[in-house]
C-alpha cells in the first residue's frame, strides 16, 4: 500500500484565487475561458514588443497589442534567452530594447500565441513552437461529468497558501485574476495549470478483506507549464491535509503535449472507464456479500458463537460486548456480529487497534460467501 501527496502538495500550493468550491464552478470557468481563447500563429518577425503605458506588451501582426502575463512573459524570456529576474529589474522602455535585440527574428516557422480575453484586454497566456498541442481543461473535465458522475472533492482540507502571487508592483507584466473560493477544495486551476482531486465516498468495497474506495488525481495545463494525466487508486482514509493513505491499485498516465496529446485524452478516457466499470462490479459483487451476511446464522447460541468469535482471534471481553449489542437484531447473523464489532472498534482509542480490529470484523464476512 502506498501513501499519495500529490493532492496534499497541490492544496499548500494554491492560493484562495486558485480554488473552486465546486466541480461545476470549476467546470464552468473552463468552458467560459475556452470560448473567449484563441490561438494566432505569427511568424516571430511579425511579433513585435511594445511598452505603451509602461507595461511590456506584445504585437501580433494585424491582430493588435496584447498584455503578457506571469508565464507568457517567463516564455519570452526563455526565447530570448535572457534572465527573468534581471529583466524583472529593468523598466519597460529598457527590457524592451533587450528584448528588441535578443529575440530572434529569422526562420519560417510561425510561433503559436494563446489569447484570452478578459478586462482591461486580451492576454497572452503562452507562447510555443509549432510543435506544441493544446489539451484545454474544459474538454477533460467534460470527459469526467460524462464517465464519472459519483465522483466528488473530498473533504475540505486544511487552509493552503494565503495567497497565490507575489506582488507585481515592481515587474513589466500584469497577473491574470481568478474567481475567489474557500480554500482546500481539491479543485485549482491557475493561469498556469489545472489539478482536480475526486473520489467517490459511495464507493466503498472490500478488498483482501479490507475497505477501500475509489478515486483520482487529474492534472492538465493548457500552456506548457506540466503535462496532461491522471492516477487513479483505491484508499483507506483521506486526511484533512489531503494525503490520501493506504492506497492500492494506483495506475497513473501522463503525456506531454506534442501532437498526439488526444490519443492520450483517449487513453485518460477509458482509464475512468475502467475505474468507474471496476468500482461497479466490486460494490455489485459486495452488495451480494452483505445479503447473504445478513441472512446466515453464526450459530444458535450465545456460547457457540463466543466460542466461534474467539477462535476468530477477537478476545473473550471484546466477543461478549458484541454478542450483547448482536442481542438487539435477535439473531445471532454474520453481519450482526461484523456490524457489533465494527461500532466496538470505532471506540478504541489507538488508531493500530482500530485497524485491528476491524480487519478481524472484515474477515468474519468470508463465513457469507
Amino acid at each position: 500500500m502506498q501513501n499519495l501527496t500529490q493532492a496534499s502538495e497541490e492544496l499548500f500550493r494554491r492560493g484562495p484565487d486558485e480554488c473552486f468550491a465546486t466541480f461545476d464552478d470549476l467546470w464552468r470557468h473552463c468552458q467560459q475561458v475556452k470560448a473567449k481563447s484563441a490561438d494566432r500563429w505569427h511568424s516571430p518577425s511579425a511579433i513585435q514588443l511594445d511598452a505603451g503605458g509602461g507595461r511590456l506588451g506584445l504585437s501580433l501582426g494585424d491582430d493588435g497589442k496584447f498584455r503578457l502575463n506571469e508565464w507568457s512573459f517567463s516564455q519570452l524570456c526563455g526565447l530570448a534567452g535572457v534572465n527573468k529576474a534581471t529583466v524583472n529589474k529593468l523598466s519597460a522602455m529598457t527590457a524592451n530594447q533587450v528584448f528588441t535585440e535578443t529575440l530572434p527574428r529569422g526562420g519560417d516557422k510561425p510561433l503559436q500565441v494563446l489569447t484570452t480575453a478578459g478586462e482591461p484586454g486580451e492576454m497572452i497566456r503562452s507562447i510555443h513552437g509549432a510543435s506544441y498541442t493544446r489539451l484545454y481543461d474544459a474538454d477533460l473535465l467534460s470527459m469526467v461529468r460524462e464517465f464519472a458522475t459519483d465522483f466528488q472533492p473530498p473533504q475540505q482540507g486544511n487552509a493552503g497558501r494565503a495567497d497565490s502571487t507575489a506582488s507585481d508592483d515592481d515587474v513589466p507584466f500584469e497577473p491574470d485574476a481568478e474567481p475567489t473560493a474557500p480554500r482546500g477544495t481539491g479543485l485549482y486551476r491557475g493561469e498556469q495549470d489545472m489539478f482536480v482531486f475526486l473520489i467517490d465516498p459511495m464507493g466503498w468495497t472490500e478488498i483482501d478483506g479490507q475497505a477501500f474506495a475509489p478515486g483520482f488525481f487529474l492534472w492538465n495545463s493548457e500552456v506548457g507549464k506540466r503535462s496532461v494525466g491522471i492516477q487513479t487508486f483505491w484508499f483507506q482514509a483521506i486526511c484533512k491535509n489531503h494525503i490520501v493513505w493506504d492506497a492500492v491499485e494506483v495506475v497513473e498516465f501522463s503525456r506531454k503535449h506534442t501532437a498526439n496529446v488526444h490519443e492520450a485524452f483517449s487513453e485518460i478516457r477509458r482509464i475512468v472507464e475502467r475505474l468507474v466499470a471496476t468500482r461497479d462490479e466490486r460494490r455489485d459483487g459486495f452488495a451480494r456479500v452483505i445479503r447473504k451476511a445478513m441472512e446466515s446464522k453464526i450459530g444458535d447460541d450465545a456460547d457457540q458463537v463466543l466460542k466461534l468469535l474467539c477462535g476468530k482471534g477477537i478476545t473473550r471481553t471484546v466477543a461478549k460486548e458484541a454478542l450483547e449489542i448482536a442481542k438487539e437484531s435477535g439473531r445471532f447473523t454474520v453481519f450482526s456480529l461484523v456490524d457489533a464489532l465494527t461500532r466496538i472498534s470505532g471506540r478504541m482509542k489507538f488508531a493500530g487497534e482500530r485497524t485491528d480490529a476491524d480487519a478481524k470484523a472484515s474477515a468474519l464476512l468470508a463465513l457469507a460467501v
